[in-house]
C-alpha cells in the first residue's frame, strides 16, 4: 500500500488535513502531514527540506500531494526523489526559475491572508460565513523567503512521474485549455497526466474531505 504525503497550501496549518487523514486511515492508507516551517525567517529551501524528510520517512516511494501553491512543493519532491506519483489539488507547479508564489506582493516581511474578497466566486462559493471565519482564524502568515523563493528543477525524469490533477473550482476542460495555451509548461511536458473533477471550491479538505480522500486513495493505487 502506497503511503501518502500531504502538503497544505498557503496560510494553512497541518491540521487542515485532519478529516482527510482520518478517511485515508479508514481506507487503510498511511498518511503523513508535512509540518511546513512558517516562522518569519523560513525559506523555500526549508519547506522543501521538510517535504523531503516526510518522503524519505515513508514506507517506499509515496504519493506526494500538494494543495494549491504547494503543488510546486510536491513537484520539487518528484524532481529529487523517487515517488509513486504526485497529486495536485487546485494548483499547478511553477517552472524552473520562477518564484514559488510570485503572485503575492513583496512587503518586506511575512504575508498575511489577504481576505476572502480575493477569492470570491467559485473558489469560496461552498464556504459559508462561519466556515470562512473558522478557517481564517486558524491561518498563519507566509514567510517572504518562501513566497519569493526561486524554484529550481533539474531532473527531466520528473515528467514521467504519474500525476493526478484534482480540479476543484475549475473543470478538467479548463485545465486542458490552460496547458494547451502554454500557461502550465511543467504539465504540458508531462507524459502521464490524469485529471479528475471534484465538486468543491478551492479548499475541498474542508468541504469534501471524504470525496477528496477517495480520489487520493485512487491516485495512490
Amino acid at each position: 500500500m502506497t503511503d501518502i504525503v500531504l502538503i497544505q497550501g498557503l496560510w494553512l496549518r497541518p491540521d487542515v488535513w485532519s478529516e482527510v487523514e482520518a478517511e485515508l486511515t479508514r481506507r487503510g492508507r498511511g498518511a503523513t502531514v508535512v509540518d511546513l516551517p512558517v516562522d518569519a525567517d523560513a525559506t523555500l529551501d526549508d519547506q522543501v527540506a521538510a517535504v523531503l524528510a516526510a518522503v524519505d520517512a515513508a514506507d517506499g516511494p509515496p504519493l506526494v500531494v500538494g494543495h494549491s501553491a504547494a503543488a510546486t512543493l510536491a513537484w520539487l519532491a518528484a524532481d529529487v526523489r523517487p515517488v509513486a506519483g504526485v497529486a495536485l489539488i487546485g494548483g499547478f507547479p511553477a517552472a524552473d526559475g520562477e518564484a514559488y508564489a510570485g503572485f503575492l506582493p513583496e512587503i518586506g516581511g511575512p504575508l498575511p491572508f489577504p481576505g476572502w474578497d480575493q477569492f470570491e466566486g467559485p473558489d469560496s462559493a461552498d464556504l459559508d460565513p462561519d466556515a470562512r471565519q473558522r478557517i481564517e482564524a486558524a491561518m498563519v502568515t507566509v514567510p517572504d523567503g518562501v513566497a519569493h523563493g526561486t524554484v529550481r528543477l533539474t531532473n527531466p525524469s520528473r515528467y514521467d512521474v504519474p500525476i493526478t490533477l484534482i480540479c476543484p473550482e475549475f473543470a478538467p476542460e479548463d485545465a486542458k485549455a490552460w496547458i494547451a495555451g502554454g500557461d502550465v509548461p511543467e504539465l504540458a511536458a508531462a507524459t502521464n497526466l490524469t485529471m479528475v473533477d471534484i465538486d468543491s471550491g478551492h479548499w475541498p479538505m474542508f468541504t469534501q474531505p471524504a470525496a477528496l480522500a477517495a480520489l487520493l486513495a485512487d491516485a495512490a493505487t
